[in-house]
């Protein structure tokens, strides 16, 4: 039989969905309870609450509304204010904190590098960067001013040199000056950088050598291993140069069996000298300039990033006889700054001390006036947008390079050559004034242009600045007033694939240059005879309106576009500053 008296209710719950037209607005849950005390009242509108806690429960009596009641104690009674989910501001601030956790974990995914560069930021202990302006060189207009570096270590006859180190002066006769001119290549701190490709021809900065130390203006040089100075030992063929020459001393002098000088002369035939009580070596350029000299060590001054200065020694060349072209880029420099990849650079002997992280990077403006700057340490590379590609290592070249798989002008496809190492091959070289694309590559391009003479331009042989130089009606000021009439080159890496590959692009004011005579230039040069005579040589030309990175430690070369003005330090998101 069924039970007389009905199920006692014990309570019971109201779930209000939302709207069907605004389900923003959540679920409405009110929750009851029956007791046998006297009923009592509780409103459950959150802007009562505080009210009924405090009232009198006896005299809040409604008919209309069951009573509520706490289990635990049925003589203390609260109301209950109705749950409306992520309403008003816990919605705010839910959906900022899922925001947060979001980007985080973004930026954990796609930036890896920018917390480890979070975690060590307080580090003071670590390698640090140093930064360098690049200064102007006021040169000779004209094709003079065309620099060519990639320098190789060559061999020459140590028995036919006579050397001595007495009264302070390096005494050394040469017999036979150059061997070989195929030998084999031996080869954070912000620098500002000053130069213009034309009428210039180079970039160069400014370091602090000796004790006290002096100024040397320095040829920056990504092509070039050993950095060298105009020395006074005395000198047999300087050029004036900026600054008075370097005057070693005895104690300066690298000995013949210092590790570097073991660097240096590793390929030359017959091994050391004995009875050389100093490291002779001799520079050939691809420019058939060379540099002769013996290493020695004198103290650097470098500016840290945040103002202090460090002072390390450092193995440079003495720089005693230079031929070729070099007299003529000397005129207002006093050497070369070599940071090619090699142990004797400048880069990485501050990496073996643990001073900085073996990265070298440059940005050379567009800017009319020219400049920019270099830094050495990895505090001043971009962790997002730079476009990477790996470096091709050699044991017997110290260049920067990689492989490309494709040149366009435009939409066209420059024909490469024969699909060999040598014609895929592209060297990073801010020695050189200009670039140089294979014959093949070349002439496909100089075709290719021929189209521009239905634009009002023509071509003008009696201008000497260039080959290739295209008169208009009147004098230009700029690439940027005939830029429309050419076509973006473009250099495509990894892959043939153009979604997946790597592209450097250089629009026309990369390859493009106006000469004294008021004409627009072809910056790119047949390089059949320079070099191997089949790699693409990227000059400063073509690497301006980029910061490049030569990353040593990670063996890739990458770029971002920039206007290289103002340097900016990379070590924290934004929001973390």
């Amino acid at each position: 039989m069924e039970s007389d008296h009905p199920p006692q209710i014990k309570g019971f719950v109201i779930i209000s969905l939302p709207p069907p037209d605004n389900p923003s607005l959540g679920k409405t849950i009110t929750a009851f309870t029956l007791s046998d005390s006297s009923p009592t009242q509780t409103q459950t509108q959150t802007q009562t609450e505080n009210q009924n806690q405090n009232q009198n429960l006896n005299q809040n009596q409604n008919q209309n509304i069951l009573p509520i009641q706490i289990p635990q104690n049925p003589h203390l009674q609260i109301s209950l204010p109705r749950l409306r989910l992520f309403n008003g501001v816990p919605r705010k601030l839910v959906a900022f904190l899922g925001i947060s956790l979001f980007a985080l974990a973004l930026c954990y995914h796609a930036f890896p590098t920018v917390l480890e560069e979070l975690r060590r930021s307080n580090d003071d202990e670590g390698p640090k960067s140093f930064i360098l302006p690049l200064y102007p060189k006021l040169g000779v207009r004209g094709i003079n001013d065309l620099e060519l570096k990639l320098g190789r270590f060559v061999d020459f006859d140590k028995e036919k040199l006579v050397p001595s180190f007495g009264d302070g002066n390096i005494k050394t006769q040469k017999v036979n000056k150059l061997v070989s001119s195929m030998a084999k290549v031996d080869s954070s701190a912000i620098f500002p950088v000053r130069g213009n490709v034309y009428p210039d021809g180079l970039y160069y900065t400014q370091i602090l050598v000796g004790n006290p130390p002096r100024p040397y203006h320095l040829d920056m040089d990504t092509g070039s291993d050993l950095t060298w100075i105009q020395c006074d030992a005395p000198c047999s063929s300087c050029a004036k140069g900026a600054n008075p020459l370097y005057k070693p001393t005895r104690g300066n002098i690298v000995h013949i069996k210092d590790l570097l000088c073991t660097e240096v002369q590793r390929n030359q035939k017959g091994g050391h000298c004995e009875t050389c009580q100093q490291c002779d070596y001799e520079i050939q350029y691809a420019d058939s300039s060379s540099s002769l000299g013996v290493l020695a060590k004198d103290g650097l001054r470098l500016v840290m990033e945040n103002g202090s200065l460090t002072n390390v020694n450092v193995v440079f060349g003495c720089a005693y006889d230079q031929q070729g072209l070099l007299l003529n880029t000397l005129a207002k420099t006093d050497g070369i700054l070599g940071l090619s990849r090699a142990k004797v650079s400048l880069p990485s002997q501050l990496a073996s001390k643990g001073i900085i992280k073996n990265v070298v990077g440059h940005c050379l403006t567009t800017k009319a006036g020219g400049g920019g700057y270099m830094f050495l340490g990895d505090d001043f590379v971009p962790h997002w947008g730079m476009s990477w590609i790996p470096m091709i290592s050699s044991p017997s070249m110290n260049f920067y390079q990689s492989e490309i798989v494709r040149i366009n002008y435009g939409s066209s496809a420059l024909n490469l050559g024969a699909w060999s190492s040598k014609a895929r091959q592209v060297v990073f070289d801010s020695g050189s004034s200009y670039t140089y694309f294979n014959k093949r590559a070349y002439s496909e391009l100089v075709t290719s242009l021929e189209e521009i003479t239905t634009s009002g331009l023509v071509r003008d042989l009696s201008d000497p600045s260039l080959p290739i130089c295209w008169k208009a009606e009147t004098p230009l000021r700029s690439v940027a007033e005939v830029k429309q009439f050419f076509k973006t080159i473009t250099l495509q890496f990894g892959s043939k694939w153009w979604i997946i590959s790597t592209r450097l692009r250089i629009p026309p004011e990369g390859y493009l240059t106006i000469s004294s005579k008021g004409n627009v230039c072809l910056g790119i040069l047949d390089g059949s005879k320079v070099h191997d005579g089949s790699t693409t040589i990227l000059g400063d030309i073509s690497l301006r309106g980029h910061m490049v990175v030569y990353d040593n430690e990670n063996q890739k070369i990458g770029w971002i576009n920039s206007p290289c003005l103002n340097p900016r330090r990379f070590d924290t998101l934004p929001f973390f500053q």
